[in-house]
């Protein structure tokens, strides 16, 4: 498995690059209070809207808070927000869409039709109205994020296990004697497995956005503390005094993206029985 991984990235320059973008930004948000040279909250109120220095890498903001450091906090916030909101859509959506696709009947059809409700609203409108409902905060609007995201893993997931329980070793495992919940965990889960990795990889992008969104409109994570999104925000205010300060959160939420959209492609590609590469 490790081998074919490797000779994946090595087949694929687009997923290898996006890959060592996206294990240098955990790299950098685990080590964020050893790389960033000052506390997130210090400021030079004598040294605003500055422009980038030696000082300053990138500048700081119209507190006089260093952008560089802020990023580098803010960037570990954004990755913990977004695995958060795709961790919880997993959690969500995975086992209803195994009881879904292997019960069928009148089960699949209730469990379906909830889903198609869920997924008619736009999913930042319904992800703005569980984060009213629950309260403004990080940890609440990634919350609100997974429980938008749990239908669209859920029907992915229910069209894979609707395919695996028509084959024969899961009717064999039937026939010995084996539980549902056996079958579930031991024959379908394992079957559902590459679609449902294509799927989180493409949707840690849309809770990126997800996030940047929610915090930018003050509904994500609270000041002082920093997000890519709440930087942009504030770097909005300021944009006709200094525009540069857009472009540090703005160029990292865009990169993180694509890197992960990319790498989800890829994936998607590779993992298709019918593409040949």
């Amino acid at each position: 498995m490790v081998n074919r991984f490797f000779a994946f990235l090595r087949r694929d320059l687009r997923a290898a690059v996006s890959l060592a973008f996206l294990l240098a930004l955990c790299v950098l948000a685990l080590c964020a209070p050893l790389i960033a040279p000052y506390p997130v909250t210090a400021q030079d109120v004598d040294n605003t809207l500055a422009a980038p220095s030696a000082a300053h890498l990138l500048g700081t903001d119209d507190l006089g808070r260093d952008v560089f450091s802020r990023m580098v906090h803010g960037g570990a916030a954004t990755l913990y927000a977004s695995s958060l909101a795709v961790g919880i859509g997993l959690l969500l959506g995975l086992p209803v869409g195994l009881l879904a696709g292997y019960s069928g009947g009148w089960l699949d059809d209730g469990i379906s039709r909830f889903i198609d409700a869920l997924l008619s609203f736009p999913s930042i409108v319904l992800a703005i109205a569980v984060t009213g409902a629950l309260g403004i905060g990080l940890t609440n609007g990634m919350i609100a994020v997974g429980i938008v995201f749990s239908p669209q893993i859920a029907r992915l997931v229910r069209a894979r296990a609707l395919v695996v329980r028509q084959e024969l070793y899961v009717d064999a495992a039937r026939c010995f004697g084996a539980s549902t919940a056996r079958i579930l965990w031991r024959h379908v889960l394992p079957n559902t497995v590459q679609p449902v990795i294509v799927q989180v990889t493409l949707l840690l992008a849309a809770a990126l956005l997800a996030e940047a969104s929610l915090s930018f409109l003050g509904l994500g994570i609270q000041p002082p503390q920093p997000s890519w999104g709440s930087m942009l925000a504030r770097a909005y205010q300021n944009m006709e005094l200094a525009p540069e300060q857009m472009y540090a959160p703005g160029l990292a939420i865009l990169l993180t993206a694509l890197a992960f959209n990319t790498l989800g492609e890829s994936l998607r590609v590779a993992l298709d029985p019918t593409t040949k590469r």
